[in-house]
């Protein structure tokens, strides 16, 4: 009889765990070449994805569209998405139909607005003290399209990576500062973020907003100059999620939980500044981004230039990965997403933001995976964005935690500060 007590005890036990493993073991997930794969790519370079029994194929894709598509049709599992993505997805924005959702920050920051050489000296002879000043910088562009429309010349162009993208809406939201209408002052156009350096040389567009290391690539080649940063728009501005269907997180929760538990390690992994510079060597030597390790420095250690003849310049807040709670899916972020994609027209219908992003970011699914390892989550769910100039706290369910700066640079927190946000930190 204690034989068959041990045995069963044993079988209940095993039992729990096998209902805990992932349903689904191979899994394959698209990334683009920036530095901001390297959560994904230190999954699976340091073992965070065997840890958790998951055996993951990393496929490098020439676009956004391309994820999106290929995650929609089931070939990929998940992916490196624009933190818009899984919104547009699943407002069918993008005529796929896919309800998406993202339960994870892949981190913050990360993007700059690089100009041609010739652009940059133009908006110099008109600004020549705060070049790299967003609110001078962008006056001094009104200044000089009010001059190319008075002298009929040629709308400048601006690309940036995807239409449902934050580097989209950055960019419209610092050139409207300025008054400048994003769709008619200017010529916007896409472009994937690998070939942008390739079109500023060859003139086909005047600057772009991307992530790196396609900003350093153009300055170190001597092609353009970073006039801004994400940093000098909205500090500490959400960029990059992991993306899955809605339907394919409903059939592999384990799985989904345990992708969530490998990039969480990978996260807190990569913030150890100690370890930037083999995650710098793994990204490049490995081919995830294909450049030479030199131009990865303002990654591995916080340091940036503007412009190939400009002092080096620290930004230790350029690409933060897990400090400040950047893992966690803030519905603010998601929030202010929505509000710019009625601003600019992108989103027709009329949706209440607070109900569409709490489908679509879900911190409840963050939240069981951070618990399991004993990680601290927010309390709150949501936050006043812009309303925080200085480092301050949030409290979490083990302490306080530290918080950065999530200033805009007018000072603004743009529509979300008229949204009724019950429960805001």
């Amino acid at each position: 009889m204690a034989e068959f007590r041990i045995t069963h005890g044993t079988f209940t036990v095993m039992a729990q765990l096998v209902k805990n493993l992932p349903e689904k073991e191979f899994l394959n997930l698209g990334f683009i070449a920036l530095t901001d794969c390297a959560p994904l790519v230190i999954a699976k370079e340091k073992g965070f994805f065997s840890e958790e029994g998951l055996s993951v194929a990393l496929r490098s894709e020439s676009s956004w569209a391309n994820i999106r598509d290929k995650v929609s049709a089931g070939v990929l599992d998940g992916g490196h998405m624009l933190a818009p993505m899984p919104i547009a997805a699943s407002l069918n924005l993008d005529g796929l139909n896919t309800p998406m959702l993202s339960s994870l920050s892949l981190g913050l920051g990360g993007n700059a607005i690089t100009v041609s050489l010739a652009l940059y000296n133009q908006l110099l002879a008109l600004n020549s003290q705060n070049a790299n000043d967003p609110l001078s910088s962008v006056l001094a562009l009104k200044t000089l399209i009010k001059q190319n429309q008075r002298n009929g010349n040629r709308l400048l162009t601006f690309a940036h990576v995807f239409p449902f993208s934050c580097h989209n809406y950055l960019l419209r939201y610092w050139l409207a500062s300025a008054g400048i209408d994003p769709d008619r002052d200017v010529r916007l156009v896409v472009i994937p973020p690998h070939l942008m350096v390739n079109a500023l040389a060859t003139e086909q567009i005047d600057g772009f907003c991307v992530g790196e290391p396609w900003n350093s690539q153009a300055i170190t080649q001597g092609i353009g100059a970073a006039l801004i940063t994400s940093v000098d728009i909205w500090h500490n501005s959400p960029e990059k999620v992991l993306g899955v269907t809605c339907a394919w997180a409903e059939q592999y929760p384990h799985t989904h939980q345990a992708l969530l538990r490998a990039l969480l390690k990978s996260a807190r992994w990569l913030e150890q500044k100690e370890n930037r510079a083999e995650a710098c060597a793994l990204l490049t030597e490995k081919g995830y981004v294909p450049v030479d390790p030199s131009v990865l420095r303002v990654f591995e250690c916080g340091e940036f230039q503007y412009g190939i003849d400009k002092p080096v310049v620290q930004l230790p807040d350029f690409n933060v990965f897990y400090r400040y709670a950047a893992t966690f899916p803030w519905l603010s972020h998601a929030e202010w997403i929505i509000s710019q994609m009625q601003r600019w027209g992108h989103l027709q219908a009329e949706v209440n933001a607070t109900e569409v992003a709490a489908k679509i970011y879900r911190p409840d699914l963050y939240r069981l995976a951070a618990q399991a390892l004993n990680l601290p989550c927010p309390l709150f769910d949501r936050k006043i964005e812009g309303a925080h100039p200085q480092a301050w706290n949030t409290e979490s369910d083990s302490g306080l935690i530290v918080m950065g700066s999530d200033i805009f640079f007018d000072q603004g927190s743009v529509e979300l500060a008229q949204l009724n946000l019950g429960g805001c930190r």
